[in-house]
């Protein structure tokens, strides 16, 4: 364990509004050991920036780690050459040419299928009715798994999102998870055979890469590409909707939805935490750490650091976001950052605000979550 300063916290407290808490670790204690989450949390977005580059002591490498054991050992949980490989091998499904040539138009597409259904109905809850839909139908067709419904892909991802998580070990969670990466192994052996052109298993079997890690890859797409482009187009659309000073903006042409998703995503960062594992002896900012030794980069917590965002808090598309590392900052840097740009920023930002007619909230949007942070809930209504 390493010798860091001691922060206690209130889990459900936490889970509620992590934000206070780590302002106050960011200011007393910014390398701090957190005995309810079992880990050294890093919370200043400098030490982040610098610490999640020295993979050589700050190891992606888990094999005791939640995601490992339950989801297989992806190529987020590699350094070095093995990782390198992995990455090389997906990235002409997911590279920003890919993306803007070949996902845009399938994106857009069945966003406005989504909002054909919704329209006519006058009001919705944007997370489950406008979000889920869009960004599990664009999560089928990156990974290949078409035959998947929006609810089991969403289901999948929250599923295993939780159970790596699961840090107090509830059975239950433990068993969704289980369920779930059946459930996708199940999509997978459908696919086989004739997987989709450009997709994620279609451009890893043809990579050569094993299937135990081509199974593992997907989970990893899945859980890190559906619960998060799904929370922040709702999160943003709540966030200009409780701003329509900012929503002004983008309509004045002074701002663009790419400024507001950018801003929300270091305001509610939907990925708060990605844990590692010391792999050798070292020290950082006075705290001496040991090899086994857990540790959290705090995401969320770097998007409100103090010397690098004035009034942090608040929420602002004007605010210059360069320094935000919302995606990461290191060899781990989302592979799939460009998918989710487009998707959000381009086509479902967009086309929600310009297909719904007077958009307003209609009701509380309570948001939960550390580790993973977005609003459980957006009543919306319309004009018809």
């Amino acid at each position: 364990m390493s010798n860091a300063p001691i922060t206690e916290i209130d889990i459900a407290a936490f889970t509620a509004d992590p934000y206070p808490d780590l302002a106050r670790m960011r200011a007393a204690a910014p390398i701090t050991y957190v005995p309810q989450l079992g880990a050294t949390l890093l919370t200043r977005r400098d030490d982040i920036h610098v610490q999640e580059k020295r993979t050589d002591v700050f190891s992606s490498e888990q094999p005791d780690g939640l995601m490992t054991l339950l989801m297989g050992e992806n190529m987020m949980r590699k350094d070095g050459v093995a990782h390198l490989a992995e990455r090389r091998i997906l990235f002409p499904a997911v590279s920003p040419r890919t993306v803007q040539e070949h996902w845009k138009p399938v994106f857009e597409t069945a966003a406005n299928r989504v909002l054909d259904r919704l329209a006519p109905r006058g009001g919705c809850d944007l997370v489950t009715d406008y979000a889920m839909p869009v960004s599990a139908e664009a999560l089928k067709a990156i990974t290949g798994l078409v035959r998947m419904t929006p609810a089991e892909m969403d289901g999948a991802s929250q599923a295993m999102i939780d159970g790596c998580a699961n840090y107090a070990g509830n059975a239950d969670v433990t068993r969704r998870c289980h369920a779930a990466t059946a459930l996708i192994d199940h999509h997978i052996d459908l696919m086989l055979s004739d997987p989709p052109p450009r997709s994620a298993l279609a451009v890893q079997m043809q990579g050569g890469l094993a299937m135990t890690s081509i199974r593992a890859n997907i989970k990893l797409v899945i859980s890190g590409g559906q619960n998060e482009p799904r929370d922040a187009i709702a999160g943003t659309i709540w966030a200009l909707l409780s701003h329509p000073e900012q929503l002004e903006l983008i309509r004045q042409g002074m701002a663009s939805y790419a400024d507001a998703f950018a801003e929300y995503a270091r305001w509610v960062s939907p990925i708060g935490m990605s844990p590692r594992r010391v792999a050798r002896r070292d020290t950082v900012g006075g705290v001496t750490f040991e090899p086994g030794d857990r540790v959290f980069l705090m995401f969320g917590s770097a998007g409100r650091d103090e010397a690098h965002f004035q009034a942090a808090d608040r929420f602002d598309i004007r605010r210059d976001t360069q320094a935000a590392i919302s995606f990461g900052a290191g060899p781990h840097f989302c592979a799939g950052a460009a998918a989710s740009r487009c998707l959000i920023a381009e086509i479902a930002l967009p086309l929600a605000f310009r297909r719904l007619k007077n958009l307003r909230l209609a009701g509380d949007a309570p948001f939960s979550g550390w580790a993973f942070r977005g609003p459980t809930s957006v009543p919306v209504a319309w004009s018809l």
